[in-house]
Parts: C-alpha cells; sequence; structure tokens
C-alpha cells in the first residue's frame, strides 16, 4: 500500500457513508438474517469455523451481503480479495488467480475472492472462474441482486451454495438506527444526537427493509438538522419524513420484483380479488412501472382469463390501453384502475383459453386437409376440381344453421370450446344447445 492508497484508507474511514462506516465486523454484530446465520445455521457454523465453500448470497438492496462478506474477511485465516463486477475486467480476474495460486503453492494459503454483483459479469467472465473455483484455487463469494438461477453461469452456480437475504424486520433497522445514532467511534455518536421514537418507527417502517435507506436518511437528518436549545440534534418525526420523502418500494424493472409483482397483479384479477388487484397496480405504478405494459398484461388477462364470459372485459382493457397512451400519467392511473377492476370482477372463463390451446394440438398431430365442400370454388379450376362441391348456405337452414361436417376427417368427433356456464358464456353453451336440439 503506498502513501496515497494509505491516507484514501484512512479518510474512507470517516469520510465514508454512515452505512458503510456502521457495518458490523463480527457475526455478533450483525442484525437479521437469522434464517441463514442463526447459531445452529450452516452459515454461521461455516463461518465460525473458517470452513466455507463457495456461496451466491442473494437479496434485495440492503440487506447485508456485502457486510456478510466483510464480516468472513475479518474471521478468515485465508486471503481475502474484494472486486466489483461493474468496473472489474478480465485483467483484474488474471491478477486474482495469479496471486491465489502463488499463495497456494509458497503459503498453502487459500483464497476467497467476493465478487460484488456478479451478475454483471457476463457470460465469458464467469466462465473464466469456473476452473479456478473448481480445482480450489478461489473460493467464490458472489452477491446480487437479481436472481442467481437466471443470472449467474449454471455451472458455477452448481459449485456454489445460494443463501436467500431477505428484507429486515422494522425491529432490526430500529435495532441497527439506535446502534447508529450513538456509536462514537463509526456512527453519529459525536454529533450528539437525539433519534426521537416516533422517527425512528417512522424510518424503520418506510425504509422497506433496507437499512441503508434507513441509515442515510439518518445521517441525512444529522447533518443538517441545528442543534436545540439544549444543544443536542433532535432528529424529530418531521426531519425523518423529509430525509426520506418516499417508501421505498422493492422494484427493479429487469428484477425478480418486477415479475413477482406483475404476477401477484394478474392472478389477483384472475382471482376476482378486487382489492388486490389495484393494490398491486399502484405498487407499479408507484414504482414507475412502464404504463403500456400494465395495459398489455391487462388485456391479457381480458381475453385468457374472462374470455366469453364477458365479452366487453377485452373491449374495456383495449380502450384502456389506448387512453393511456394517448393521455400518459398522472390520469392514465384512472384508467388502469378502472380496467384492473372491470376484468377482476367480471365473470371468469378460460374455455377460449383452452379452445385455441386444444386446437393447436389438434393441428399438430393431424394437419388434416379442409374438407372440399368447404373449400373456395371461386379460384381458376376449382369448381371442376370440386371444391365447394355439396357446401349448404347456413341461412338458407332452419335456425340459420346446417349440420354439415366443418371438421376434417381426422378430428371430426372432437369438441375444442366448451362454454362454462359463467357470465355469458352459460347464454352461448344455451344456444348452442338449442341450435343441436333434435
Amino acid at each position: 500500500m503506498d502513501l496515497f492508497e494509505y491516507a484514501r484508507t484512512k479518510a474512507m474511514k470517516t469520510e465514508a457513508p454512515l452505512a458503510s462506516r456502521i457495518r458490523p465486523r463480527t457475526l455478533e454484530e450483525v442484525v437479521g438474517q437469522q434464517h441463514i446465520i442463526g447459531k445452529d445455521k450452516l452459515l454461521y457454523r461455516a463461518i465460525r469455523a473458517d470452513k466455507l465453500s463457495s456461496l451466491i448470497l442473494y437479496g434485495p438492496p440492503g440487506t447485508g451481503k456485502t457486510t456478510l462478506a466483510k464480516v468472513i474477511a475479518n474471521t478468515t485465516s485465508a486471503e481475502f480479495t474484494q472486486i466489483n463486477a461493474t468496473v472489474a475486467g478480465k485483467k483484474d480476474m488474471e491478477e486474482v488467480v495469479k496471486h491465489a495460486k502463488e499463495n497456494l503453492g509458497m503459503y498453502g494459503k487459500k483464497t476467497i475472492l467476493f465478487v460484488d454483483e456478479i451478475h454483471r459479469f457476463n457470460k465469458g467472465q464467469q466462465d473464466y472462474l469456473l476452473p479456478f473455483v473448481e480445482d480450489g484455487t478461489l473460493i467464490l463469494i458472489g452477491a446480487t441482486t437479481e436472481n442467481p438461477y437466471f443470472e449467474v453461469n449454471g455451472a458455477l452456480l452448481s459449485r456454489s451454495v445460494v443463501f436467500e437475504l431477505k428484507p429486515l424486520e422494522k425491529e432490526d433497522i430500529r435495532k441497527l438506527l439506535q446502534r447508529a445514532v450513538s456509536d462514537r467511534e463509526r456512527g453519529m455518536g459525536a454529533y450528539n444526537a437525539v433519534l426521537e421514537e416516533d422517527a425512528a418507527e417512522f424510518l424503520a417502517d418506510i425504509a422497506g427493509g433496507d437499512a441503508r435507506a434507513a441509515l442515510n436518511a439518518l445521517e441525512l437528518g444529522v447533518l443538517t438538522t441545528a442543534p436545540g436549545q439544549d444543544g443536542r440534534i433532535h432528529i424529530t418525526l418531521e426531519v425523518a419524513s423529509e430525509c426520506i420523502q418516499k417508501r421505498v418500494v422493492r422494484y427493479d424493472k429487469d428484477g425478480d420484483s418486477h415479475y413477482d409483482t406483475i404476477s401477484a397483479f394478474i392472478k389477483s384479477m384472475r382471482g376476482s380479488d378486487p382489492d388486490a388487484a389495484v393494490y398491486y397496480l399502484a405498487r407499479m405504478l408507484y414504482a414507475g412501472e412502464d404504463i403500456k405494459f400494465i395495459a398489455r398484461r391487462i388485456m391479457i388477462c381480458a381475453s385468457e382469463d374472462v374470455g366469453n364470459a364477458d365479452p366487453q372485459a377485452l373491449q374495456v382493457a383495449v380502450a384502456a390501453s389506448l387512453a393511456v397512451e394517448r393521455i400518459g400519467m398522472p390520469e392514465a392511473q384512472l384508467i388502469l384502475s378502472q380496467a384492473a377492476l372491470y376484468v377482476a370482477t367480471a365473470p371468469k372463463s378460460n374455455s377460449a383459453t383452452n379452445a385455441i390451446f386444444s386446437a393447436t394440438q389438434a393441428v399438430r398431430e393431424s394437419p388434416a386437409a379442409v374438407p372440399a365442400h368447404l373449400q373456395d370454388s371461386h379460384y381458376g379450376g376449382a369448381a371442376k376440381m370440386g371444391h365447394g362441391v355439396g357446401y349448404e348456405y347456413a341461412h338458407d337452414c332452419p335456425k340459420h344453421f346446417s349440420r354439415q361436417q366443418y371438421l376434417p376427417d381426422a378430428v371430426a368427433d372432437r369438441k375444442f370450446y366448451e362454454p362454462s356456464d359463467n357470465g355469458y358464456e352459460r347464454t352461448i353453451r344455451k344456444y348452442l344447445d338449442w341450435l343441436h336440439e333434435e
């Protein structure tokens, strides 16, 4: 370490953000995540015994992935090296591997490589690490906010243990806030600040399980609030509200929260729960989801899950889609709410969905020719080949219905559309029964 690096490291201890300075150094200081670091849990035992294998830490921001890596760094006898996948390249990894080989060969010492944001590595970069993880040159610890089963190389994943970190509980965040405001060495204790009870409750709640968001708000409040008459800085509810003005919603348009929320939205409409449907709609809008994407999902649900039980549902959904494109936010939320609630409260039927899937399967199995009497007789020579011969014009028949065969012989006995007894499909079923009465 040169003089400049030493100075930078020393400055970071006092100038780094509060969330970084207050980071736990030992397992005993870690708050939350007891499902993986409780005293009887595998990860706790592995860290304690310094017998780690490669692992992937997966979870939302602010839940302690980097913290756990730092704790491991403080407790392991192995060489600990950290890189960030957003800025590291192959040359950086080659340096780490070279050093790891030297450590292992000359001193018999293992090397732990912590890769933050490992999902940012492309396939080639992840493949480069694979042989060194496999032969024990490196013990890999990867941290990611994205689902590792989608974002991490399958071969690398199979050689690692995946631990999922959960959003912190409110009480966990309250404990961190009180620790931060009183710690004179690494926290804000030197500022003689007081975190009032209702402010602590508010920050712990609104942070949505993200410790970093709560600590950032606390730090901002302490640094920007003047001392009171008693000489102390009071972090009141009003101050806390100013420092974190919008509730933290876990929502990444390209991540798990995106898919989980839209899945819950669709399932709520399908399940005829208007309250849940509008809640998940609000959640998506609050997080800034694309209104055109939401409108497309409502249209799909209107056809897939409502169908002919209420044919107007699709009309409402399509009209809403056109309207939100023309109007935009914030008024578009009213239109999307109307459409989502209409679809959620409409009678449900997936008969049309089943019909097309069943018919498609039949086409795959028996791509039969169109019956001759249904074929077009108007193009050149078609009539001479017998096309259209024997066709009955339905409007010339009783009930405007002909009993002629419309399906190819190979599937003549198949029934693809079975109207349900819900909504308008009950009328369709009665009509079809009436048509086929003898």
